[in-house]
């Protein structure tokens, strides 16, 4: 029998969770599912691969930890043969030292922990969960898998900052992230289009949070997220591309804390500040509100223009790839989108987009269009395969 894999995605009111059979061309999936509302009213709920779903409320208000032992206790009713072998979690951010998945040590923990003012939504909850994993099966090797290790290797030019140089040698610089997610795209288009998956790609990774990638020949260049998760693309609440004078000013005019700031920033902002709807895209398309339809207007002028600045890092691209929950399932922001780059040469199949194919630029297009899922889980479940040195097995 393969070994078997947990993957573990542990955010602020939620731990997802999937149980993968290592098998030797992919990670094949059993079944996935997740812990949600946590500290509030928490829910289990499990989507088999036969199509059977588990769905049940659990008690009391639950810590990550005590979520994650009820996942395992699930897992070992539902599957007393699977014995896990390895567990893999996402963690977004590996700062300077982390630049491939790792096992997770003590000396390794304590270094992730000091990248949290890096990540502050993220980082806390993501080494929640591994700690509740650790507590759970303390001879199970944990492995941290990062959103940030896709883009190490940038250039200078598309790492660095206009600081004093001295800040660089710090660590002070452009990450890029979303990047477990930009790397199975960039396997996923080697399936689908082959030739054009080694030239230059544009990735457009939209969700709540949400990031544009450059990439050629299958490696990222250049990112639209930099050393936080607020640079680039507005998102559901967070700000995207700012003036940081705007910053100092709020500071200085307002008396805001670095705290109040933050909060803005990360919390306040994207469409949910700027509609005053909500953060979710699709409440936002369903809405009359002028100052809805504005923040949509926002968000797809704010992808165009990022589109284009990472067009000029790679000298041009060759294939355009929506993905994650807008990417995939919003026809209207997609439209906008390409469109709004037919002087690039693209053009939509208004049908085609409408009903979320794989392929949606019509036959004239200079340069094609994918909608495609992306799958951070199982590149997860392969880095945690590999980097536990299991052995995977041939179906």
């Amino acid at each position: 029998m393969a070994d078997r894999v947990v993957t573990l995605n542990a955010g602020s009111s939620s731990v997802k969770f999937a149980l993968f059979a290592a098998d030797a061309d992919w990670p094949r999936l059993i079944v996935s599912g997740a812990v949600e509302g946590l500290g509030a009213k928490p829910r289990f709920r499990a989507a088999i691969v036969n199509g059977e779903i588990s769905d049940r409320p659990l008690a009391g208000k639950l810590t990550h930890r005590q979520a994650i032992a009820a996942i395992f206790e699930w897992i070992e009713d539902a599957y007393p043969a699977a014995a896990v072998s390895a567990i893999g979690h996402r963690v977004v951010h590996g700062g300077l030292r982390f630049a491939a998945p790792v096992i997770v040590d003590t000396e390794a923990l304590a270094e992730l922990r000091q990248l949290i003012p890096l990540a502050p939504l993220h980082q806390p909850h993501n080494l929640a969960g591994i700690e509740g994993a650790k507590e759970a099966f303390p001879h199970v090797p944990q492995v941290a898998c990062f959103d940030t290790a896709f883009h190490r290797g940038h250039a200078f030019v598309d790492d660095a900052y206009a600081l004093p140089y001295s800040y660089y040698e710090r660590g002070l610089r452009r990450f890029g992230f979303h990047g477990l997610s930009y790397e199975y795209i960039s396997r996923r288009l080697r399936m689908i289009d082959p030739i054009h998956a080694e030239g230059g790609v544009i990735v457009a990774h939209l969700g709540n949070g949400a990031s544009l990638c450059a990439m050629k020949g299958g490696r990222s260049i250049a990112a639209s997220m930099g050393f936080s998760a607020l640079e680039g693309l507005p998102m559901g609440t967070r700000c995207g591309q700012i003036d940081p004078g705007l910053l100092l000013y709020l500071l200085r005019s307002d008396g805001m804390t670095p705290e109040e700031l933050s909060h803005l920033l990360y919390e306040r902002s994207g469409l949910l500040g700027l509609s005053g709807v909500s953060h979710d895209m699709r409440t936002l398309e369903a809405s009359e509100e002028p100052r809805a339809r504005a923040a949509i207007a926002y968000f797809i002028h704010r992808i165009k223009m990022e589109i284009a600045a990472l067009a000029a890092a790679i000298g041009g691209f060759d294939a355009l790839v929506f993905t994650a929950g807008i990417g995939e399932n919003s026809p209207r922001v997609r439209a906008g989108v390409v469109e709004g780059l037919g002087w690039l040469g693209l053009t939509l199949d208004g049908a085609a987009n409408s009903r979320n194919d794989l392929v949606i630029s019509a036959p004239q297009s200079r340069i094609p269009v994918f909608v495609t899922p992306t799958d951070e889980e199982s590149m997860i479940a392969r880095h945690t395969i590999e980097t536990a040195g299991l052995t995977a097995v041939a179906r």
